[in-house]
């Protein structure tokens, strides 16, 4: 069993970053692929970003290739993600997500969830 904590959420004004950390609990976390989503209201859940158990590999949707980065610190059991340029679109509230799988980027194959943070950029 994974429990997972985001942090980092908030306000900003377009053009502005932020940067998210989700902690993990337990002893497996780096053999976990991690995954960062995000939902609007009323939307389906969106993959944002997603990493391998080794941090070898990443994963962009194309919303946000060239302003995101996501990375992980196996050895403070956290995975972040640095939000730069952020847009009014990028607004919902954002999950961190574990799978035991050792990569993936499909929300359906994430076995554990946070409860999200939410995020708002004004225009």
């Amino acid at each position: 069993q994974v429990q997972l904590v985001e942090s980092g959420g908030g306000w900003v004004q377009a053009g502005g970053s932020l940067r998210l950390s989700c902690a993990a609990s337990g002893r497996t976390f780096s053999s976990y692929a991690m995954g960062w989503f995000r939902q609007a209201q009323g939307k389906e859940r969106e993959t944002v970003a997603a990493i391998t158990s080794g941090g070898g590999i990443t994963y962009y949707a194309d919303s946000v290739k060239g302003r995101f980065t996501i990375s992980r610190d196996n050895a403070k059991n956290t995975v972040y993600l640095q939000m730069d340029s952020l847009k009014p679109e990028d607004t919902p509230v954002y999950y961190c997500a574990a799978t035991r799988r050792t990569w993936s980027w499909k929300s359906s194959e994430y076995d554990y969830w946070g409860q999200g943070t939410p995020v708002t950029v004004s225009s």
